[in-house]
This record gives C-alpha cells, structure tokens and sequence, in this order.
C-alpha cells in the first residue's frame, strides 16, 4: 500500500492496522466475485469489528484526532443546545435523552451539567455507540470530569422499542455508508470497487438495485435541469439515513429528533454543476477525496440530503419541526446571552469563547454548511431553536 506524498505518514502499527482492514475487504471482494458496491466498501472500512476506523482504538476528534466536531470546539454549542432539550424536557413526562455516536462524549457532558444546573436532568441519558473504544472514552470522560452524573448515563447497544424524550444526533448522518451512482449518457450505473494489480480500484456497473433506481430515476430531472447534456455526473445516495431516520419515527412516543450534520436540500445536493459528488475524507486534519487511502485509519463521509431526511418520515406520525442553519439554531438558543455570562474583563476566558463562537456560527465556518433538522411527536410549542431563519422552504 503506497502512503501519499502530501499527507502524514502513518507510524508502523496504525500502517499494519491499516493492511489487515485491506486484507479484510479484499476478502469481502473475493467472496463478491470481484465486486462490492462502494456502500459495502465504506461499511468494512468504517465498522468493520475490531477493524474499521469506527470501531478501532485510533483517536479520532480533537487536536490529536483526524477532525474536530462542534463540541469539542467549544462548550458553547452544549450549553446553547441544552435551551432546546430543556424546552422539551418541560412538555414530556417521564422524559429522557438519547444520543447517537456520542463522539468523546463532550456533548453529552456539557449538555448534562448545563441541564444539572439549570435543574432540568433527564431521567436517564442513553447513549448509543458502536465503538467499543469511544464507549470507554466517554466513561472515562465522565468520570474524571463529572463522576456524580455518570449513574444517570446508560450504554446502550440497539435501539429501545419505545422512546420519550429528546433524541440527538451530531454528525453521525455523514458518516453512514452510501450508493455512488453515475449518471451517463442516460443511463444509470452503480459505482463499486474491485481489486486489480495489488490496489482498490473503480468500476461501474449497470444499477440493478429496485430501491436506488427508482430513486435515482426521481433525481435524474434535477441533475438534468438547465443543461442541455450531462454526459457524466456522479453523487451519493444513501439509503441508511433513510432507514435511520424511519426507524427513530417509528420508536419515538412523544418527544423530538434533533438531526445536526453538513449538507443541503436536494435541489443543492444534486445541482448539476456538483458533478464529482460531495465524498469527502478526513486523515489526521487534512481534507482529500480518495476513500481507498489507509482504509480503517482515515474517516469516510458524504454531505447529508435533508430532503431524503424528511421525505423518509412522510409516512409516519412525525411532524417536520423545523429546518435551518447551525448559526441560526445557535443563535435562537442564546449562545451569545450564554457568551455574555462570561465577563469582557476576563480576557483570558473571553477572548478564546469569542473565537470558539465564531467558528460555530461563521458562514465561513461551521455556521451556513452545517444545519439542523427536528421532527416530532406531541409537541405543540413552536420551537426555540427555530424561532428565526426557518429554511424548510429547501427541502
């Protein structure tokens, strides 16, 4: 396996981990008769046990990680998104959170001292996570920085059968495998990786999936559109998000699913001038687009559609609650009141939270490309965290 010339090199065991994850998927290709799709690809590489980047002990947030996800930026987007959870915790009874792929366990630990002290704690704080190693992260976490909540967390491994309360997940939607299509002189073909000559390599395939042809079939006018001929476009579909998304709808009583990720609308996400898609990797805090690149150590993603998102909870009891902006959501939970409990005078505190802030709420930042989903069940309060710049109007 060649290292890439303008990235960092891996030290000898995360580079032998590495070639035990291509070994793996080579053998997936082999059982396949040469042929995976792209979707496989990316869930051997990503949560393959013991073997995908997922579900290995490599850092992964933070400076010392391949990326930084909003919590660990600042505490900030804890204690603004905890304004939202308390809204809800008021009109549920019974109520409890539950939070998807909770990372290093930051968010869970600012949302729940920010709702400790404003007397609002959930009857029980669920996390589900995969990750065996992040699992024992985040104990550690709490323990060393908030013993006294850890009994309130429980580790769950599935989805309960029945929800009250406030489901949360932070940039978990982009890390969930996707289809690549192609979309060529007409016809429609599936993008899937084969071995040749000691290395992953591309090859497309006539699509023959039912489920992604007729949603392929409904994408084709929107690429098409104000183009004479697109002789070549490529992009992701995702079914698991869809599938994610049904099944929170069909666990969820009375409460609210809070969806935070990148992405657009459909009519962004497949303009006919993004042509290469939106796949994009993350090694060690450089940005690249090859995903066969020390597979297991590097995270794979895709922008989200949010108008799959919500078109997947059409046929269910859910309610579209809002959609909007990172900035805005922010925004209209109080981050910068919360900003203001910290005196000006304080400089060395201050000055680092107005930096933390912006980086959430810039357009040139997390701000616009980031944005925020809800649906729910039973709640009749419009919600504060979309109180202005409502943009459901996009999807």
């Amino acid at each position: 396996m060649s290292l890439h010339p303008t990235l960092p090199a891996p030290d000898n065991l995360a580079y032998q981990h590495s070639c035990k994850v291509q070994e793996a998927i080579v053998t997936e290709i082999s059982k396949a008769n040469g042929w995976i799709s792209f979707e496989h690809y990316m869930e051997q590489a990503l949560y393959a046990p013991g073997l995908g980047y997922y579900s290995s002990g490599s850092s992964k947030f933070g400076s010392q990680g391949d990326f930084v996800t909003a919590p660990e930026i600042s505490s900030l987007f804890g204690r603004a998104l905890a304004q939202q959870v308390i809204q809800v915790l008021e009109q549920v009874n019974d109520a409890n959170v539950l939070e998807f792929g909770a990372g290093s366990g930051k968010l869970a630990l600012d949302l729940l001292i920010e709702l400790e002290q404003s007397k609002r704690l959930p009857k029980k704080y669920y996390i589900l996570e995969v990750s065996a190693d992040l699992r024992q992260r985040q104990q550690d976490l709490f323990e060393s920085q908030a013993s006294h909540l850890t009994p309130l967390i429980e580790w769950i491994e599935q989805l309960p059968t029945q929800f009250n309360g406030v489901i949360l997940a932070n940039e978990v939607l982009d890390a969930m495998p996707v289809h690549l299509l192609t979309w060529c002189n007409d016809k429609l073909f599936e993008r899937g990786v084969t071995w040749e000559n000691n290395q992953f390599k591309w090859l497309e395939r006539p699509l023959d999936n039912s489920e992604l042809l007729t949603i392929a079939n409904k994408l084709s006018p929107q690429i098409n559109q104000g183009s004479d001929h697109i002789s070549h476009y490529t992009s992701e579909i995702s079914l698991s998000t869809r599938r994610f998304t049904q099944s929170l709808a069909d666990i969820l009583q009375h409460g609210l699913i809070l969806l935070i990720d990148y992405g657009f609308g459909r009519n962004e996400y497949y303009h006919p001038q993004r042509s290469q898609g939106t796949l994009m990797c993350h090694y060690r805090h450089y940005a690249h687009d090859d995903p066969f690149y020390l597979p297991g150590l590097q995270d794979i993603t895709s922008h989200v559609d949010f108008s799959a998102i919500s078109d997947s909870t059409k046929d269910s009891p859910l309610n579209l609650l809002g959609y909007t902006t990172q900035a805005h959501f922010l925004i209209n939970c109080g981050i910068i009141e919360i900003l203001a409990q910290t005196s000006v005078t304080n400089v060395n505190k201050y000055l680092p939270l107005t930096n933390q802030l912006q980086k959430l709420v810039s357009t040139a930042e997390m701000g616009e490309l980031f944005k925020v989903i809800s649906f729910g069940k039973g709640i009749c309060q419009p919600l504060i965290g979309f109180t202005s710049g409502d943009k459901s109007r996009l999807l």
